[in-house]
């Protein structure tokens, strides 16, 4: 079974992106950390049922000698959002059926938390990046129960690309009423949130 997980902002340095969600969405993000491995760092905010991460490389962090999740080492220009992750239950069998280039499994950690990660091996997801990539969370921890409640909820991502009939179709064992594949002459992610000071967008 696939759902829904969490959504990543990327951003050149963390503290920008971190700056224009809060704006854009009128919340703060909390928690967060690094992830050794990718030479990431990470803020968050609860949405309920899932989350939103801002990512970001790390410039304390030594940078690794395989690409960074998210086609990171290509990623230029003002923060925005990139990703979309679906959760799974047997990453491995998931993996079988997910198109050619979704990845292979990495285990990972963050503290207390440990999963595994389908991470390409050029680190572009299929779909010019508008595939969902690949998370097993190992355990029963998971952020979005940690998170405090800003009372923020995703209504609807918007996942644009030029192949939409495609992406569909690689996606037919996935199913999320929020989650809607359109056509577009680019890839593109487009989220509306109900926040405490209306809707909003990224």
């Amino acid at each position: 079974m696939l759902r829904l997980d969490h959504l990543a902002v990327t951003a050149e340095r963390l503290e920008d992106g971190v700056a224009a969600v809060e704006a854009a969405l009128g919340v703060t993000l909390s928690g967060g950390g690094q992830h050794p491995h990718m030479a990431t760092h990470n803020r968050l905010l609860g949405l309920g049922d899932i989350y939103l991460e801002v990512i970001a490389t790390d410039p304390a962090a030594e940078a690794p000698a395989w690409p960074r999740w998210f086609d990171m080492d290509r990623f230029l220009g003002p923060p925005r959002l990139t990703n979309w992750i679906v959760a799974s239950d047997d990453i491995a069998a998931d993996l079988a059926l997910a198109p050619p280039g979704t990845g292979t499994p990495v285990a990972l950690s963050r503290g207390d938390y440990r999963w595994q990660m389908a991470v390409p091996e050029d680190g572009r997801l299929p779909f010019d990046n508008a595939h969902p990539a690949l998370i097993q969370w190992l355990g029963t921890l998971h952020p979005a129960r940690a998170l405090p409640d800003m009372g923020v909820r995703m209504t609807r991502l918007e996942v644009a690309h030029p192949d939409a009939a495609g992406l569909n179709r690689a996606l037919a064992r996935f199913s999320d009423p929020r989650v809607v594949i359109v056509p577009g002459a680019e890839k593109a992610l487009r989220a509306t949130f109900i926040t405490p000071h209306g809707i909003r967008r990224l």
